[in-house]
């Protein structure tokens, strides 16, 4: 499925599995791992995207914009779609982080073994 985390952004293609077309009961996961930009980061890509910034006038450091269930206590990687859009520039509606290879492929290693449920 090709998907755009906003109007804005370009589409991309994601691999997941559907929990609906699982048979199992899924366990509670047991660690969330939270995601934060920092104010400045958040401002610097809705900026860039022509986005207005809702939260501009909040005194806030860091703002969360994902949290994601899991069972092991490290942060996992990226998957490989993730890490190459946040490096496309904050205008497609990447973070402007440049690619790292190795970074990469250590996404494509872990997550040819491992799959996302949505």
């Amino acid at each position: 499925m090709y998907e755009a985390r906003t109007e804005k952004e370009l589409p991309v293609l994601r691999r997941f599995i559907k929990k609906a077309d699982l048979k199992a009961e899924l366990p509670t996961a047991k660690y969330l791992d939270v995601i934060l930009y920092t104010k400045e980061q958040e401002t610097l890509e809705n900026k860039a995207m022509g986005v207005e910034d809702e939260h501009e006038h909040m005194d806030y450091d860091f703002g969360i914009v994902s949290i994601k269930p899991q069972d092991v206590d490290f942060e996992l990687p990226m998957d490989p779609i993730t890490v190459l859009r946040n490096a496309l520039g904050k205008e497609e509606g990447g973070s402007g982080v440049p690619l790292d290879k190795n970074k990469y492929m250590e996404s494509v290693n872990f997550w040819d073994k491992n799959a996302i449920l949505k």
